[in-house]
């Protein structure tokens, strides 16, 4: 997360570079998709290796996403930060997905924390279908 919001111009590159940074990231191939104050979308592509026995997405990478989607936007709006906590509901079981797409955005903030919401899809082509929801507090970092 940018340490001072004001350092950059182009707050989508800022943030890329930011995930760029991220090593678990880079493993998965998460990709920042948009980023403004108060909003973030993250993206994972659907390979093999994701995925639990029963051919569903492993519940470790919906997590993953809805950690990493939630601290963006509420980075987005304190600046540096990190998750203080977060709740996921598995809604249906992502299976048969190209793309998992974490899509959060800042409920409310203040000078220090940050209460965000999350959806995550499945995308297969153009279709869309939401398979869980997360809800976290974010704290600035130091």
């Amino acid at each position: 997360m940018p340490a001072d919001l004001n350092i950059s111009p182009d707050l989508i590159a800022f943030g890329r570079d930011a995930l760029r940074r991220q090593p678990f990231s880079a493993m998965l191939g998460a990709r920042l998709d948009a980023f403004e104050p108060g909003k973030a979308e993250l993206s994972v592509p659907v390979v093999p290796g994701l995925l639990q026995q029963h051919g569903f997405v492993h519940g470790g990478v919906l997590s993953y996403l809805a950690d990493n989607a939630l601290t963006f936007a509420g980075g987005s709006v304190l600046g540096d930060s990190v998750t203080s906590e977060f709740k996921i509901n598995y809604l249906r079981p992502a299976k048969d997905a190209e793309r998992l797409l974490a899509v959060a955005t800042v409920v409310g903030s203040g000078k220090t924390q940050a209460v965000c919401r999350c959806d995550i899809f499945v995308l297969r082509g153009t279709e869309r279908t939401l398979c869980a929801a997360a809800q976290g507090t974010i704290r600035k970092a130091g």
